[in-house]
């Protein structure tokens, strides 16, 4: 028996323009989410037109052999920064004239399985044994507008193609489930001396997929309680009989992490010679949806625990492709340097009430957030429907060579930085604490 698809039914009028201006094919994402009975559907997204495909396409026959698979799997890269915590790219889909439609299925499970070879490699998590593999290919003729659709198991490179049910259904995610939560953060990674060329990206990396072991094995506390993994989510908040009770529930969710390994775990001091260290500090805000069919307790927590996971290696991932971008590759010693990390932001989509993601460093427009979401989504937004959930936040980047004096100073001129961007703002005394408890520091020491 094959996989269930259960799609908004937006997707379908959606796929429907687009297949009168497709010429001669175009490709896109699926993105949705994955549950033991079947699997949801929540938007489809074409991949942004390339100049060069166009100037090739012009030149002579199409043929589904000059797909840009690295154009592909990179765009599929930035949608996935894009989603909270239990969406994913669930697939791809392929628009095509009669004459390519013999190719198509072979080109979508190579697509399938480089678009998922591209994600994990971004991922400090792992999926579990029991999850679900299966992704889905897309396939609709231009012309007749037949629609074929088959899944094939992506933890398995020899997988065949297997039929799945493609569903429409209206209000698809109006049931369901939001959760939400703030983690404090504190990270202290070591830079060793024997670490080549100071490579903090890398030893970001190292320090980031620590901390999201801790993560993993935190306890989550949903509306105050920890319940067991394997009840609902929703059980004791049934309707009541005549009431109109609000589509969309909300959960606030606590995460209280381990302060020390279990009794049953045996510890030992490391000594090691380093060069510095890189600290991040601050609170990030984390969001989740679950499907309203039944969630069990186990789905919600390992949504939201991804999203934790995700938000902190994302934004970091960001800010040193921003370093990179203005300051050149070659870069390798850093002096005493102040950055802003980008700020999270939620965004509401109309026709849904699954919120998407993005990211925002501190001279963006609404302008420029707005063309990212038409680029990468080719979803227009509008400006009051972007929502920032942070504020500002800080990158410390200072040589560890410091003396105690100079270290005095340090600290007197990221107070005095901080107290600027206080009264740049407008705030009072007592808000400053809060701003204070949401910085998130970044500082780097090298020789």
């Amino acid at each position: 028996m094959g996989r269930t698809y259960l799609v908004e039914e937006s997707i379908g009028q959606y796929l429907t323009e687009l297949s009168t201006k497709v010429k001669p094919y175009v490709t896109g994402l699926l993105i949705g989410q994955c549950s033991p009975q079947r699997d949801y559907v929540i938007r489809a997204v074409r991949t942004p037109p390339k100049e060069q495909q166009q100037q090739e396409e012009s030149l002579g026959p199409p043929k589904l052999a000059s797909l840009d698979e690295e154009w592909i799997t990179t765009h599929a890269s930035q949608v996935s920064r894009m989603l909270p915590g239990g969406l994913l790219v669930l697939g791809v889909f392929m628009i095509a004239t009669p004459e390519l439609a013999k190719d198509g299925q072979n080109a979508l499970r190579k697509l399938i399985f480089s678009v998922e070879k591209s994600l994990s490699k971004r991922r400090l998590w792992k999926p579990a044994e029991e999850e679900v593999s299966d992704r889905a290919a897309l396939q609709i003729c231009s012309a007749t507008k037949k629609v074929v659709c088959r899944s094939y198991d992506v933890q398995d490179p020899k997988s065949s193609a297997k039929p799945a049910d493609w569903k429409y259904q209206s209000a698809l995610t109006a049931s369901w489930v939001a959760l939400g939560c703030t983690v404090n953060v504190n990270i202290h990674i070591p830079l060793l001396a024997t670490s080549p060329s100071h490579d903090l990206e890398k030893n970001t990396k190292n320090g980031l997929n620590r901390w999201s072991k801790q993560i993993e094995e935190s306890v989550f506390l949903i509306n105050g309680q920890v319940k067991d993994e394997d009840t609902e989510l929703l059980e004791g908040q049934k309707k009541f009989r005549g009431s109109t009770q609000p589509s969309t529930q909300f959960s606030d969710v606590k995460v209280l992490t381990q302060l020390c390994q279990g009794a049953s775990t045996r510890s030992t001091a490391t000594v090691q010679v380093c060069s510095g260290s890189i600290n991040l500090r601050g609170a990030v805000k984390c969001r989740a949806y679950i499907h309203g069919n039944k969630p069990k307790v186990k789905e919600a927590i390992q949504a939201l625990k991804r999203d934790i996971i995700n938000t902190l290696n994302d934004r970091c991932e960001i800010l040193f492709e921003d370093l990179i971008l203005n300051e050149g590759p070659q870069k390798k010693n850093f002096g005493r340097e102040y950055h802003v990390l980008p700020q999270r932001l939620f965004v509401s989509v109309a026709g849904s009430s699954v919120m998407l993601s993005d990211y925002k460093f501190g001279d963006e427009a609404a302008g420029e957030i707005q063309e990212r979401f038409v680029e990468m989504l080719d979803q227009p937004v509008q400006a009051e429907d972007m929502h920032i959930a942070e504020d500002i936040s800080t990158v410390d980047i200072c040589p560890v060579t410091d003396s105690p004096n100079d270290t005095q100073q340090a600290q007197l001129t990221k107070a005095t930085l901080l107290l600027k961007l206080q009264q740049n703002m407008g705030l009072v005394v007592a808000a400053a604490v809060a701003v204070l408890a949401s910085i998130f520091s970044f500082n780097y020491f090298s020789d």
